[in-house]
């Protein structure tokens, strides 16, 4: 191979060695520091194609996006002397790339300091709150105040709180269960108090029925008996009308009536002699009623 070549060569390994160390690329979700000798000297925020000297500055890739921190379930003491288990988590930003490097250099380290900041945060403000307040009344403000505080303390990490919440917020097991069994007594109790009043309402609607039936009835059977007397007297009016006007036809009618009443069944049977008057209208109907008297005859 003639000198020449190899010189080419060599002077284009050297071109490609030099551009690549001179160009890099910072993606849409990335941000540079760039370092002197291990010394920052710029930060670069905006994406596309840059440079550096090579061989002297090199290049630290950082992470722009939202950054999740899961903190591990820990024990927490409430105001109210109340032991509860909290599971929280935390989103971040990496907002001042040379503070970042400084003080932690990578997300894995900065997640631990990140993880501490968060456990005294949530013992200080937990702890100030009443269980009920963590669990319902104020915990949009409770979950605030934490991040204004791990939001303060994690500004000297070069780091900048976007949202705290509280995923869980429940009892240990051991209280949970002797809550549980509280509940149930007094659900056991208001049940058995709302069936008590129900049968006692039941029952005073029942006897209220009741006497309202009796006074119907009463105030029927009294009408039906007045009903019935005006009817009884009408009837007797008529009759004693009818036997005013005529005794006769009224014997016969009052002899039908008795026959009706007594002659009643297919095996009806008498002993009675057949000349009694009881019998005079079928022995002889027209002498039984007698013709009406004449005047003078």
């Amino acid at each position: 191979m003639k000198p020449a070549l190899v010189a080419a060569l060599a002077a284009l390994v050297v071109i490609v060695i030099v551009v690549g160390g001179t160009f890099f690329t910072v993606a849409q979700t990335e941000q540079a520091l760039v370092l002197y000798f291990g010394e920052p000297v710029r930060v670069i925020n905006k994406p596309g194609l840059k440079m550096k000297v090579p061989f002297v500055e090199n290049v630290v890739l950082l992470d722009n996006r939202i950054l999740d921190l899961e903190t591990p379930q820990q024990e927490v003491v409430a105001a109210d002397n109340q032991r509860i288990l909290v599971d929280a988590f935390v989103r971040y930003r990496i907002t001042n790339p040379l503070t970042f490097y400084q003080s932690v250099g990578t997300v894995v380290r900065a997640n631990n300091q990140l993880a501490s900041v968060m456990n005294s945060a949530l013992r200080r403000v937990l702890g100030e709150s009443t269980l009920p307040q963590i669990i319902k009344e104020d915990r949009a403000q409770l979950m605030v105040k934490i991040r204004d505080l791990v939001n303060s303390e994690s500004s000297r990490l070069g780091l900048s709180i976007d949202d705290v919440r509280i995923r869980r917020a429940d009892l240990p097991r051991e209280i949970s269960e002797k809550v549980f069994s509280r509940m149930i007594s007094e659900r056991a109790r208001e049940a058995a108090q709302y069936r008590a009043q129900g049968a006692e309402q039941a029952q005073t609607t029942t006897a209220d029925a009741d006497r309202q039936v009796v006074v119907l009835k009463a105030d029927a059977q009294r009408r039906a008996d007045e009903l019935r007397g005006t009817g009884d007297a009408e009837r007797n009016r008529v009759f004693a009308a009818a036997f005013g006007k005529d005794p006769d036809f009224f014997a016969f009618y009052r002899s039908m009536q008795a026959y009706g009443a007594s002659l009643k069944g297919a095996d009806t049977r008498f002993v009675i002699s057949p000349s009694s008057s009881f019998f005079r209208y079928f022995q002889d109907p027209d002498q039984a009623i007698a013709p009406p008297a004449t005047p003078g005859g």
